[in-house]
């Protein structure tokens, strides 16, 4: 497996993500439709990642996304800067005061326990960026001048309006242009996709990403319905893993997409939403890799584990583990991140390497 990642002294930022944030307001233990108060987070899907990196394994990461210029939005740059993340490269949009023009997206998320499962609640249209171009952004200047190592998105962003489909895509053109590497995770979401032209638009736009990806991220459904492959026989039970249809059906991505170096997904077995079964498998030179087996991991707050496995993968991938170890890491920041609230991560490098070793849940003292 030869990624090439370009020499951090050539680059300003280690890793640089594109997509939406939001303002999360979570009731805690309590439900939407009753609470009373909210904590506030921020999140997003591609943000995530970028964030992970940054807070939990202490790479040099910026953010590119847009925000309506209101107090929302500055609170919004203020939570991402408490992250550690750069804001420098963030498009501010002018607005009219009551959100015609355009405005920030709202989350609602209620995290679930037992046999409630967690519940979100989106407030996202309109927003800056679902409306900002390629125009907004100066890649050529990003990539270029300031150098990046890694470069990640994913499918929610480009769903999010037609223009952002396009943004994903120039971004994309112009990192691999100057070299950097391209994380991508699918995530595939209906309801998105149904406004800008549905299953067909999702297959037609992911299809033309794909070409461009060093490291593709998602699970079997994504591969189906946003690439066209599937597994034959997998009755998508983690127990019962068709590791062999799955090692095929990323071959044949990988045959029809030669640019793929890595290829990985999650697996979760929902037990309750408290209880899941967790680990990863992730595909690499033409070999399947399994991570950490965590069976009935106690969850605190699933929303985001996709994102932290994520950014333990590019993590152990930038930092010169083999595929076993990157994806161990994988599975181990994301487990970390889901037994703390919020959609962001908690955790430091040193718990995450000792979960990798084996590590327990005893008190530290």
């Amino acid at each position: 497996m030869e990624l090439n990642i370009k020499d951090k002294k050539e680059c300003t930022y280690d890793a640089v993500s594109l997509g939406e944030v939001m303002l999360r307001l979570d009731p805690g233990e309590g439900r939407i439709r009753t609470a009373r108060e909210f904590m506030a987070w921020e999140g997003g899907g591609e943000y995530n990642v970028i964030r992970g990196l940054r807070r939990c394994f202490g790479m040099k990461t910026a953010v590119i996304t847009s925000f309506a210029d209101n107090e929302v939005g500055r609170l919004m740059e203020d939570l991402i800067l408490q992250g550690g993340v750069d804001t420098s490269l963030i498009n501010w949009k002018k607005t009219d005061g009551i959100g015609r023009i355009c405005r920030n997206g709202i989350n609602f998320t209620e995290r679930g326990f037992g046999i409630r499962g967690a519940l979100g609640c989106s407030d996202r249209a309109n927003t800056a960026i679902s409306q900002a171009t390629s125009k907004d952004f100066d890649f050529e200047y990003i990539f270029g001048e300031l150098g990046v190592r890694w470069f990640h998105t994913g499918g929610i962003y480009a769903a999010l309006s037609e223009t952002s489909a396009e943004t994903v895509i120039e971004a994309i053109k112009t990192a691999k242009k100057y070299g950097t590497i391209v994380s991508y995770d699918l995530n595939y979401r209906p309801s998105m996709w149904s406004a800008i032209g549905g299953h067909e638009k999702a297959m037609e736009v992911n299809k033309e990403i794909a070409g461009y990806v060093d490291v593709m991220i998602g699970n079997e459904e994504d591969f189906t319905a946003c690439l066209g492959f599937s597994i034959e026989g997998n009755d998508k039970n983690l127990k019962e893993l068709n590791l062999e249809g799955y090692k095929k059906m990323v071959g044949q991505a990988a045959k029809e997409y030669p640019n793929f170096k890595v290829v990985a997904t999650t697996l979760r077995t929902v037990h309750t939403a408290t209880v899941n079964d967790w680990s990863a498998i992730c595909w690499a030179d033409g070999e399947i890799y399994k991570g950490l087996e965590m069976n009935g991991l106690e969850i605190m707050d699933r929303v985001g584990g996709g994102d932290s496995f994520a950014s333990g993968l590019i993590y152990g991938l930038m930092s010169g583990m083999d595929p076993k170890q990157a994806v161990d890491c994988g599975v181990a920041h994301g487990a970390l991140a889901m037994t703390t609230p919020g959609d962001t991560t908690m955790a430091r490098s040193d718990e995450v390497f000792a979960i990798m070793q084996g590590g327990s849940a005893r008190v530290k003292r």
